[in-house]
């Protein structure tokens, strides 16, 4: 086989980056090729930079293994690696840039279910009853105050003790704490939940370790997630967080952004809980969300 005239020839290492950039210059798609000369350069400037010994580099090596087989059907340690990084929420800036005045993304998260039930607006998406009762609402609405009827708000949680449903199958109900509302003309919604708490990534695995022995603790401030999808805007994927969480400020993630925070407000007086058709105290929460117009194209 011959060379090409783009090839580089022999590698040495100061031109290790372009020797191995040059033979990839046949690559059937040029988007590839862009993305591995970037990677290409950048990993081996860190490692000209670090000069890591042959067993640090097999360590990383196995790491990564580990990673790999450590990825199952319910869970994607990839997917943390790059959460606890910062990748996965720099990836959803990048996607997600949005004009001012327009509520902000965050990352979905690894536990959406699609498909979850439609529910009339006031519905409990709390199917077990357990933990501190909380009422959520809001006002979607566009860029110029409008409200926007017709939005379909897809919402869930984790509950009390941290957990999904879908991490407790058996102990708690199929699509608990999860629920689909769709909004009338004048934008509002409303749902029963309980009030989330803190939980820890999955920390069991080579991530976990990886963040240990980094000082850093696996968890999440408590939070809500919502999808936000209607005719005419872009689809909004994002949280609100509850400000006086313990973890609000290091969010293993770096999911929290502060236009992201709503009030926990807690409901007791005898004429509020008269006015909400409740006997007893709950949280309440109050969080609007705008729209932006579909972009031309997508």
């Amino acid at each position: 086989m011959t060379t090409t005239s783009a090839e580089q020839g022999y590698f040495t290492e100061d031109q290790s980056a372009e020797v191995v950039i040059s033979r990839n210059a046949n690559a059937e798609n040029a988007r590839l090729a862009e993305v591995m000369a970037i990677l290409t350069r950048h990993l081996h400037a860190a490692v000209k930079e670090i000069e890591p010994t042959e067993a640090e580099w097999f360590r990383a090596i196995q790491f990564l293994t580990e990673t790999g087989q450590t990825c199952s059907d319910w869970r994607q340690e990839y997917i943390l690696l790059s959460d606890i990084l910062g990748v996965s929420m720099l990836v959803d800036a990048i996607n997600n840039r949005k004009p001012a005045g327009a509520s902000e993304s965050t990352v979905l998260g690894p536990f959406h279910v699609a498909d979850a039930p439609f529910m009339d607006m006031g519905a409990d998406i709390c199917l077990d009853g357990k933990g501190e009762a909380m009422e959520v609402r809001g006002t979607v609405r566009d860029l110029a105050g409008a409200p926007v009827g017709g939005v379909v708000l897809d919402v869930w949680q984790a509950n009390d003790e941290g957990f999904y449903d879908v991490q407790q199958k058996g102990l708690q109900p199929d699509f608990n704490l999860r629920g689909r509302f769709r909004t009338g003309a004048d934008g509002t919604y409303r749902f029963w939940a309980v009030r989330p708490r803190f939980y820890p990534i999955p920390d069991d695995g080579p991530v976990g370790k990886l963040l240990r022995q980094l000082g850093r603790h696996p968890f999440r401030p408590a939070h809500l997630h919502y999808i936000l999808a209607a005719d005419g805007f872009e689809t909004l994927t994002t949280h609100i967080f509850d400000p006086d969480d313990p973890y609000i400020h290091s969010d293993a993630v770096f999911g929290v952004k502060e236009s992201l925070m709503a009030t926990f407000r807690k409901i007791a007086s005898a004429q509020e809980l008269e006015a909400a058709g409740r006997d007893d105290w709950f949280w309440r929460v109050e969080h609007d969300f705008v729209l932006e117009p579909a972009r031309a194209g997508a």
